[in-house]
């Protein structure tokens, strides 16, 4: 049987919180009934969703709070005015090792600026980043940063790389998985310094990290590699971008099989088929970012999703908690600072 795990809930935020913030912890609880649950914000909207379901009435406690952290809110001004909100509470809760890592599907700029607050990077950091999985042609891959840093530097990228490998050892079960810098060209002299930097100091690395090399957009999808590194700039567009194209072939396909008869009756025999399809790529399977690099474990769920969404981001948390991902970053950022040193070292006597 799986070790206790304890996880902080922001019940308030997402654009349908509480209510399937609650249904949420409820299919999470049924997949995961080692995990207990604390849930800030308004007791009084929360305890009669509680009500609904008995069986989490075991597993979970509320924290309440009147304060939220509305979707437009600046992180600033989270920072200065945000020490009551359901999502600094629960992030604290984290920081104060009450509970193992904490889901949110609220602002997700405030929920970085406070996680880092709160949390601080771990050592040999400088910047966390914002890690999702992307389904492709091989299976699934990982890809950093999704919208942290919109300027990084080739320390900034190389941190990334160390990240991902061991998220892709160490919870994805990848024996040595292979990393890969996104650029606009394969070709070393292509991309800008920070991304040619990046590439030069990990193919020189003793870490053991197998570097691929550059990649392109279209090898996202490929699955040619198993991590996919860029900035948070370039990232995110490519998130958005890939949500946008499946929602636009969705719309294409259910306009097509409504155009006329015979196409309603190839709906009828493809539908096992078309099922298939859209579960592959459902969204939802892969929802909940993780802020990586974090003193303590913090994931993102999208403000959008629903219950199975939600309870999926929980079960990234978990994943992240059992594996003990923080611990195994601690020890390459160690070796990797001890690399570091050691070239310095043979510089100055050189």
């Amino acid at each position: 049987m799986s070790a206790p795990v304890t996880i902080s809930i922001d019940a308030m935020g997402g654009d349908h919180a509480p209510g399937i913030v609650v249904e949420g912890v409820h299919l999470a609880h049924v997949r995961l009934p080692h995990v207990r649950y604390v849930l800030f914000g308004d007791s009084s909207r929360i305890e009669p969703l509680l009500d609904r379901w008995s069986d989490l009435r075991g597993v979970c406690t509320v924290r309440h709070t009147e304060d939220e952290v509305s979707g437009d809110a600046k992180p600033s001004q989270v920072l200065r005015t945000g020490r009551r909100s359901s999502m600094w509470l629960a992030v604290d809760a984290v920081a104060r090792g009450e509970t193992a890592g904490v889901v949110s599907a609220g602002n997700t700029g405030a929920l970085m600026a406070v996680s880092k607050f709160v949390l601080r990077t771990l050592p040999g950091i400088d910047r966390p980043a914002i890690a999702a999985m992307f389904p492709t042609e091989r299976g699934e891959t990982l890809m950093l940063d999704m919208g942290a840093n919109v300027d990084c530097n080739a320390n900034n990228l190389i941190e990334f790389a160390v990240m991902g490998e061991v998220f892709a050892r160490n919870v994805l079960g990848l024996e040595q998985p292979s990393i890969g810098l996104l650029n606009v060209g394969s070709e070393d002299l292509k991309g800008n310094d920070a991304v040619r930097a990046a590439a030069n100091a990990l193919r020189g690395s003793h870490l053991p990290i197998r570097f691929h090399g550059f990649v392109e957009g279209n090898d996202i999808a490929a699955g040619t590699v198993d991590v996919v590194v860029t900035d948070g700039f370039t990232g995110n567009i490519a998130l958005k971008t890939a949500e946008g194209t499946v929602k636009l072939y969705s719309t294409y396909m259910k306009e097509a099989f409504k155009s006329s008869f015979l196409a309603k009756i190839g709906y009828l025999l493809a539908r096992q088929a078309i099922g298939k399809v859209k579960a592959r790529t459902d969204p939802r399977r892969y929802n909940g970012a993780m802020f990586l690099g974090l003193n303590g474990i913090a994931v993102k769920s999208h403000g959008g999703t629903d219950a199975f969404g939600f309870a999926n981001a929980i079960g990234v948390a978990v994943d992240l908690v059992t594996h003990g991902y923080n611990d195994r970053i601690r020890g390459e950022f160690e070796a990797l600072k001890a690399e570091e040193a050691e070239m310095t070292q043979r510089a100055a006597g050189g």
